[in-house]
């Protein structure tokens, strides 16, 4: 299932990560774990944020993905459903069709 992941980091925890290397080394990581289809960085409620558009196979894989950003930088996380226009075409044409 495609899913958007936003991370907003904690500011104090956020510029201390980026000073001693965590920040990048974390972002690195999840990136490569995620192999997202689309990363977002940049401001966000005034604070560091991150977005993530990715293939959630299973969601026994939440903890992994989650955890990191919450220990590492404390972020504060949302993850959700999200449609490409392809899967929205094909939404509702199973909708005309039911």
């Amino acid at each position: 299932m495609r899913v958007m992941l936003r991370a907003r980091m904690d500011t104090q925890v956020s510029n201390e990560a980026v000073k001693n290397g965590t920040l990048l080394k974390v972002m690195e990581s999840t990136m490569e774990r995620l192999k997202p289809e689309a990363a977002y960085f940049g401001p966000s409620e005034g604070g560091r944020a991150c977005t993530f558009v990715f293939d959630m196979a299973d969601s026994s894989v939440l903890p992994t993905i989650a955890e990191p950003l919450f220990e590492e930088l404390g972020a504060e996380i949302e993850i959700q459903p999200v449609m490409n226009r392809e899967d929205m075409q094909k939404g509702l044409a199973a909708l005309q069709h039911g």
